[in-house]
């Protein structure tokens, strides 16, 4: 009897483990394994084996086996929804900051997370305010508040920046940017 409790434990080790490789499937087998392993473990307690390992081995496989239900449960109730896209925060318009200067490559902060960036007016200063214009895989196109004296528009002034405002009906066109920063069209490299 003992042997086919231990299979029974195994089995649900397994599955219990191929279901973050597999899926939810596999959970909900580990589960329906888990029962039948409590209700094995029942049945040679009332055959006379009342061993403490027996109980151990019982109160630990019930709890696992609500464990797998609850994710075999949570995994198939989610299916066909994108659980990634429910967190996901959009990044066009989004405000961050310059890590280090962008010349016109480098590191933007958006969100708490670092960017590798491309500021599409110029030579931005670190730690000036930035503007995420559109998203390329991994790669942000931002326009920096802060551009260095070399790089400035013409009739900004040293140090001021020009401003900027976005129109969000077009995420991620240049020619949508308006403000003492309209003076500045170039190509991004």
């Amino acid at each position: 009897m003992w042997v086919v409790a231990g299979v029974l434990l195994g089995l649900v080790l397994l599955f219990s483990l191929l279901g973050f490789h597999l899926g939810p499937h596999a959970h909900l087998v580990a589960g329906v394994v888990g029962v039948f392993v409590v209700a094995w473990l029942v049945l040679m307690a009332l055959d006379g084996r009342a061993d403490p390992l027996l109980w151990a081995l019982g109160g630990t496989d019930a709890v696992v086996t609500v464990g797998l239900g609850a994710l075999a449960w949570r995994g198939l109730s989610s299916r066909g929804t994108d659980a990634l896209a429910q967190h996901v925060v959009p990044l066009e318009s989004a405000e961050g900051v310059a890590v280090g200067d962008l010349d016109p490559r480098g590191t933007v902060r958006v969100h708490g997370e670092d960017w590798s960036a491309v500021a599409v007016n110029g030579t931005v200063r670190s730690g000036s305010a930035v503007q995420v214009l559109r998203v390329e895989g991994i790669r942000l196109h931002v326009w920096g508040e802060a551009v260095a004296p070399d790089d400035e528009p013409s009739g900004t002034g040293a140090g001021t920046g020009p401003s900027f405002h976005l129109d969000p009906s077009l995420p991620g066109d240049i020619s949508s940017i308006s403000g003492n920063a309209s003076a500045v069209e170039r190509e991004v490299p």
